[in-house]
């Protein structure tokens, strides 16, 4: 047994391996064989075996630079987009208690708490000042 893991090890070795995009592949992957398990399609079956050779191209890589990059991009992507829905649940979450406003400079979002009349805001990225009424 450690002979063939030393094998495998000497083989992977100056490889890339696995990374974030390499598992949001396979598990946009293994969701379509999920799907086309109900569909049969055939196009979905080819679109299954792309992403999992892509995957596999990725793992076998010695273009290490070039897959971390292409994961960089990968994840500054997948950033916004969670933090856009981590906004949206905050927001629901606060609801009751806080108010969200847009500095009319910087178009930050600010959270204000919720109470009745006119305010002065001063926004903590671009320090402007100005009147909210709640």
């Amino acid at each position: 047994m450690g002979k063939f893991r030393n094998g495998i090890a000497r083989f992977m070795y100056g490889r890339y391996g696995v990374d974030t995009l390499y598992h949001a592949i396979f598990v946009t992957a293994l969701a379509l064989m999920i799907i086309n398990a109900f569909v049969g399609s055939f196009v979905i079956s080819m679109i299954e075996l792309l992403l999992v050779f892509w995957a596999l191209f990725r793992f076998f890589s010695r273009n290490i630079y070039k897959r971390q990059r292409e994961n960089r991009a990968f994840c500054g992507f997948f950033r916004k987009i969670k933090n856009w829905f981590v906004f949206r649940k905050n927001k629901f979450k606060n609801r009751k208690t806080h108010v969200f406003r847009k500095c009319p400079n910087c178009k930050n979002q600010l959270r204000l708490p919720k109470q009745k009349g006119k305010h002065t805001v001063n926004c903590p990225c671009c320090k402007n000042r100005f009147d909210v009424k709640i």
